[in-house]
């Protein structure tokens, strides 16, 4: 689960799309309970990075979309230093008015969100990367559904840890290499998570065109409007 998107148009993310499929006419391109948004992809911001976790790290992540909202159950023990970062992101109001940059709907299914340029490739501004924690197994389903994890590249030059703001929320069971921290678990949203890989993703190829693809941008537009956690 790399912080990687395919090559995007990103003015396709402010306007409406036309998608060229053959079940294009059969397909919804919206969800109900989603409304309008005007994010715009930006600057990631400058914060200070906690260089180690919280005495007590808040237990319950919120994320307020224009789609509904979605908590999750933060493993605050199994992973200390992740959620202490992401709970400090999210109080620090570096989610609000991100847009979820990646959905995957054939192989593995997962929502992406958390980079404030939208193009797969944003941390804040300041921050090193850091290390993994509370890995699962390798095997099927090692990320089952529910599971809210952190992106990352691999390893950096030097060995480190690459995890910065970006995490993915997982919505049918899935098989990935053991090499992402699992920091949460969903407690509610979970269906509206379905409901917009439902929808599906898309990719703008060289034509202008969009195409329904399996690891694209969501077609539905999916903003985190605030987040919080407590």
């Amino acid at each position: 689960m790399q912080k990687l998107v395919p090559t995007l148009l990103i003015a396709t993310l402010l306007t409406a799309i036309s998608l060229v499929s053959v079940q294009a006419a059969e397909r919804p391109t919206s969800v109900a309970s989603c409304k309008k948004s005007t994010a715009k992809p930006r600057v990631p911001a400058t914060l200070k990075q906690p260089m180690t976790p919280l005495k007590k790290i808040p237990k319950t992540l919120t994320l307020r979309t224009n789609c509904g909202n979605i908590t999750a159950t933060l493993l605050t023990r199994e992973a200390p230093q992740t959620t202490t970062n992401i709970t400090t992101l999210a109080n620090k109001k570096y989610y609000n008015g991100v847009i979820c940059h990646r959905l995957t709907t054939e192989g593995i299914y997962v929502l992406q969100c958390g980079d404030p340029t939208a193009q797969g490739a944003g941390s804040p501004g300041g921050w090193k990367g850091y290390a993994n924690e509370n890995l699962p197994k390798a095997g099927a389903k090692n990320y089952p559904a529910g599971t809210l994890a952190m992106a990352n590249s691999g390893k950096g030059p030097n060995g480190e840890g690459t995890n910065g703001s970006q995490f993915f929320l997982v919505y049918a069971d899935t098989q990935l290499g053991p090499d992402y921290t699992i920091f949460g678990r969903i407690t509610s949203g979970l269906d509206l998570l379905k409901k917009i890989a439902e929808v599906g993703a898309y990719k703008v190829e060289s034509d202008g065109q969009a195409y329904y693809v399996g690891d694209g941008f969501p077609v539905q537009l999916v903003v985190i409007e605030s987040a919080s956690a407590r």
